[in-house]
């Protein structure tokens, strides 16, 4: 019998609605027969009309589906097992702890928190309280991401010493985004780096710390550039070197060092006519190949592995590797698959992106934050809780 899990939905934004669309379809279609999912509660911080909405909006079954016009509520609701944070990541850190200060198990969207010092106590929260908590970087759960991470493990395409990521989207800042719209709002931790540059590190991590085990694992020294957006002061491009001291997979003595590039920015853009034609936007590069994954880099499409030609320039064959997303599905469902075989199988946090591989990422951001003199309005800064926001 499929293990089932009752999810509530914290937010009704389009990344809700997004999460629930996947949520609503059929586990068989993606091979996923051992879980199944309901959703029994929604929940809007303005109205309980703008949670009924959503509800019929989105199709939920409303006879077994609770609409809330407040966070408290949700996670008061007994028929919920686990909270789904699609709130701003300016409020993922009170949100967060709202729901496993009353006993719920959370995914909460990416990233994570403002900074690292929220990502640890609400981590050491879930600890102490026995609950689940994952933060939702939904690419980690992906088909083909577990692919170019086994192939990585194996040796296919050698040791690998660098990997090279872009998540940018060019465009008229200005005119699109203003002055207030998330993306560029400091008051709601706006700005390329949280809300896109974790997707280029998450590919420098899944590729370059995330393979090894995990007692080899080591953070990385951090060189990075940031170039501010003029009417806010959140960020609007930023570049990342990461200087691994190991190389993946067998960390080989004496050590190789491996370097990550980790790019984004929301004044260029990575693939400029969205066709493609610029070249893979993630080139993962190793001692015996090359792994390219196509598409962009939060929902790649597939990926191309090039062998390294031999001594007397023969090349191997070249293999293209296509990824589609059952029944027409966006990829969330698989993050859910995920939570659904954790809880069923009693566990607090998932091998695919452990507590400290989150926290890690978080400290880099940090220091890239540092070092370009990017700081948030003190309040969402803060790990005061609760705290009125």
């Amino acid at each position: 019998m499929a293990y089932n899990v009752r999810w509530g939905i914290m937010a009704t934004g389009w990344i809700a609605e997004t999460f629930v669309r996947d949520l609503l379809k059929d586990p068989q279609t993606r091979d996923a027969s051992d879980v199944a999912h309901q959703i029994t509660a929604v929940a809007s911080s303005s109205s309980v009309d703008k949670a009924t909405q959503f509800i019929h909006a989105n199709k939920i079954p409303s006879a077994s589906c609770a609409a809330y016009g407040d966070y408290q509520s949700l996670v008061d609701d007994p028929n919920v097992d686990v909270v789904y944070v699609a709130t701003p990541h300016s409020h993922h850190y009170q949100n967060v702890m709202l729901a496993l200060t009353a006993g719920k198990h959370v995914l909460c969207e990416k990233a994570f928190t403002v900074n690292a010092a929220q990502t640890k106590i609400l981590c050491e929260t879930a600890r102490k309280k026995g609950l689940f908590l994952m933060e939702a970087v939904w690419t980690r759960y992906f088909p083909l991401s577990i692919q170019v991470r086994e192939m990585i493990q194996k040796g296919e395409i050698g040791e690998v010493l660098r990997t090279m990521a872009d998540t940018s989207f060019g465009g008229d800042v200005e005119g699109k985004w203003g002055k207030t719209h998330r993306m560029v709002n400091p008051e709601l931790a706006g700005g390329a780096l949280l809300d896109l540059g974790i997707y280029s590190l998450t590919w420098v991590f899944q590729t370059l710390y995330h393979t090894l085990p995990r007692d080899q694992r080591k953070p990385p020294t951090v060189t990075s550039v940031m170039t501010p957006y003029h009417l806010t002061g959140a960020d609007e491009s930023t570049t990342i070197v990461l200087d691994f001291p190991t190389s993946t997979p067998s960390n080989s003595t004496p050590p190789r060092r491996s370097h990550g590039i980790a790019m984004t920015s929301i004044r260029v853009a990575a693939d400029p006519d969205q066709r493609g034609s610029a070249g893979p936007v993630i080139r993962i590069q190793g001692t015996k190949g090359e792994i390219q994954v196509l598409g962009m880099p939060f929902r790649p499409t597939g990926y191309r592995v090039i062998p390294a030609a031999d001594a007397d320039g023969q090349a191997g064959e070249v293999r293209e590797v296509q990824c589609p997303f059952p029944d027409g599905g966006h990829g969330m469902f698989w993050e859910a698959d995920e939570v659904a075989r954790c809880l069923r199988d009693g566990k607090l946090e998932s091998e695919g992106l452990p507590w400290e591989e989150s926290i890690v990422i978080m400290e880099v951001m940090d220091e890239v934050r540092r070092q370009g003199g990017l700081t948030y309005p003190a309040k969402i800064e803060s790990t005061e809780y609760p705290l009125d926001l």
